[in-house]
């Protein structure tokens, strides 16, 4: 979507799905348990139902997150980044700001706090007073929230305030198309 100020961008960032806890295993390298699979696939439905399609994807490297992006069934170029694994909102931030300007959508996939600190920071308005109760309350795993930046405004100077949250969605298995 483009506007006379140039393109609007949009932001989605998306909490990894629910992670299983193997003996032995570190934190880093945790798959996602069989629900989190589900979850991620039903993020994935919701995305493609709801949302423009995405340009990117920046994803922590983290094995969960990884796997995450995979179940979503999303095909587009990703960036894995271990800046995002335990990562805070600035931290997050400095890498999404790396974005091409070519990207319109943006599917970002991490952990919380990061997410949802991001989310909660970034956004400055709200299309959906529903939505901001929900961010402001929880962003358990498969959480997303869908950010619009202003249009002409671009990935390297967004900052706080600057974004308008438009939805929040948690996704479950029970999502279909």
């Amino acid at each position: 979507m483009t506007s006379a100020d140039g393109p609007v961008r949009t932001l989605i960032l998306l909490r990894h799905g629910k992670a299983d806890y193997p003996g032995g295993t570190r934190d880093y390298d945790r798959p996602l348990a069989d629900r989190g699979e589900l979850e991620a696939a039903a993020a994935g439905r919701w995305l493609r139902r709801q949302q423009p399609p995405i340009d990117a994807a920046l994803c922590s490297a983290s094995l969960r997150t990884r796997e995450t992006l995979a179940a979503t069934g999303i095909v587009a170029p990703a960036r894995y980044a271990d800046e995002i694994y335990e990562a805070s909102p600035d931290e997050v931030l400095t890498e999404i700001r790396r974005t091409s300007a070519d990207v319109a959508t943006l599917l970002v996939v991490g952990h919380s706090p990061g997410m949802p600190a991001l989310a909660a920071r970034l956004t400055g308005r709200t299309a959906d007073p529903e939505a901001a109760a929900q961010l402001s309350s929880r962003f358990p795993t498969s959480a997303m929230a869908v950010l619009q930046l202003p249009a002409g405004s671009g990935w390297g100077v967004l900052g706080p305030g600057d974004a308008t949250l438009i939805a929040f969605h948690v996704a479950r298995g029970a999502d279909r198309d």
